[in-house]
Formats: C-alpha cells, sequence, structure tokens
C-alpha cells in the first residue's frame, strides 16, 4: 500500500486533464467550483475502479469501436464546454465578482469528463493489479482498497489546487477587470485543448 501511494504521488505531480479542469473550474467559478470539480472527478475515478473490478474496462481495450465511440464522446463535450465558455456575454466576465458556478453543474461536468475519457478506464484496469498480492486478501478486496485510496487522494490533491487557484485567481481576475475579460476565454481554450488532446488518445 506504502508502495502505492507513493506512487501515486508521483503521478500527481505530473499534470493531466484533472488538474487543467479544477484549476479552470476554481477560477472560473470559486472555491467552491473547483472542490466540487475534484469530487466530481474522484467519484468518475470510484466508477471506473468499479468497471475495472467487473472486468468491464476490458472491453474498451479490446474493442476499437468501443472505445473510440467513448473518446469522441468526451471530447465533443470538453469542445462543446469550451466554445461555450469562449461565446459568454463579455458583460459578465467585466464584472469584478467571478460569476459562482452553480456546484451541481460542476459536480456533473467533472464526472462525464471524467467518465468519458477511455485512457482512465485503461489506466485503472492496468495500474491497480500492479499492487495486487497473489498471496494476500481476495482480489476483489485489493482493487477495491487501492481504488478508494487513489480516489481520497485525489481529493486532498484536487481540493490543494482548488485553495491555490481561488487564491491566484482572486488576485489575477476578481480584482483585474481586464483580466477578468480574458477569463472565459482562457477557460474556452483550455476545455478545447483538453478535448483535441482527447480526440487524438490512441488506443494503446
Amino acid at each position: 500500500m506504502w508502495a502505492f501511494v507513493l506512487v501515486v504521488l508521483v503521478l500527481f505531480i505530473i499534470p493531466g486533464p484533472a488538474v487543467f479542469l479544477t484549476l479552470t473550474q476554481t477560477v472560473k467559478g470559486g472555491l467552491k467550483a473547483g472542490i466540487i470539480t475534484g469530487v466530481g472527478i474522484a467519484v468518475g475515478d470510484l466508477l471506473h475502479t468499479f468497471a475495472a473490478v467487473l472486468g468491464l474496462s476490458a472491453i474498451l481495450m479490446t474493442s476499437a469501436l468501443t472505445f473510440e465511440v467513448v473518446k469522441y464522446l468526451g471530447a465533443a463535450y470538453l469542445i462543446f464546454l469550451g466554445i461555450k465558455a469562449l461565446l459568454e456575454k463579455t458583460k459578465e466576465q467585466e464584472q469584478p465578482i467571478a460569476k459562482k458556478e452553480n456546484p451541481a453543474v460542476s459536480f456533473r461536468q467533472a464526472l462525464l469528463i471524467e467518465l468519458l475519457n477511455p485512457k482512465t478506464a485503461l489506466f485503472f484496469l492496468a495500474f491497480l493489479p500492479q499492487f495486487v498480492k497473489t498471496d494476500g486478501p481476495p482480489v476483489v478486496y485489493q482493487l477495491l482498497s487501492l481504488g478508494l485510496v487513489f480516489v481520497l487522494m485525489s481529493i486532498l490533491y484536487t481540493s490543494s489546487l482548488a485553495f491555490l487557484a481561488s487564491s491566484l485567481g482572486n488576485k489575477l481576475f476578481v480584482k483585474n477587470n481586464k483580466m477578468a475579460r480574458w477569463q472565459g476565454k482562457v477557460v474556452g481554450f483550455i476545455y478545447i485543448g483538453l478535448g483535441l488532446q482527447l480526440v487524438f488518445q490512441s488506443q494503446k
């Protein structure tokens, strides 16, 4: 378990879609939106854990068609969010107070983005079994335990990012009208970039 924790900490150092999603949602909607986004990502990871345990993730690894369908659905959703952010009215962006996101919306977006990333499913399917002991408790129990530890660590990590981004966001955007005008555009381009990154992911 300790080896698993250390490896996960190293993985967290490398910025990925979850990091950028948490940061952009925090800057856009405030601290609460960032934390809720992290929880949504973690719930998505938990569902991926259940899928890996049940063997459903193996379908994504063996079926090219299923992988492509899930991949393009996820990419389309991210690009849709990016375009929506780019088209938000300038008047709303010019206000000195950040527009607060509905927590339910932040949670739903993060959950869908995480679930519609086939690479996440394959990650759990390939990563968790590496830390299973053949002479230990039942494999199902071990996989679920590892998945829960990953989810808890993910929530702590994304919450820390949200606190940091909230502090910096207030200085850069909320108290700076010129920067606030570009807030939606920055968020939009990040979403579109993540969507395009997902489009070019391969199954292997």
